[in-house]
């Protein structure tokens, strides 16, 4: 069993920054792949970012890419989402989540979620 909070969400302008942190409760976080995906009202959940189990590996959505960068320590067994230059498009609960098995696109691999959290960007 894995039990993820996040945090870090807020409210920011265009352009700014956040940081994200998806904390993990169980001593075989280390491997799970984790991955992050968003939902703004009346739209569908969306992906975002995925990490590999040791990190060697990621990949994002074009949308983000080369704004958002995610990371992770298990040491901490924490996963991070760095989100700079942000646009207003990105408002949306930001969730995180684990799976056992290969990072993955799509929300309905992974077994384990967190509650979310809201980021706002105003223009």
């Amino acid at each position: 069993q894995v039990q993820l909070v996040e945090s870090g969400g807020g409210l920011v302008q265009a352009g700014g920054s956040l940081r994200l942190s998806c904390a993990a409760s169980g001593r075989t976080f280390s491997s799970y792949a984790v991955g992050w995906f968003r939902q703004a009202p009346g739209k569908e959940r969306e992906f975002v970012a995925a990490i590999s189990w040791s990190g060697g590996s990621t990949y994002y959505a074009d949308s983000v890419k080369g704004r958002f960068t995610i990371s992770r320590d298990n040491a901490k067994n924490t996963v991070y989402l760095q989100m700079n230059s942000l646009k207003p498009e990105d408002t949306a609960v930001y969730y995180c989540a684990a799976d056992d098995s290969r990072y993955s696109v799509v929300a309905g691999s992974y077994d384990y979620w967190g509650q979310g959290t809201q980021v706002t960007v105003s223009s």
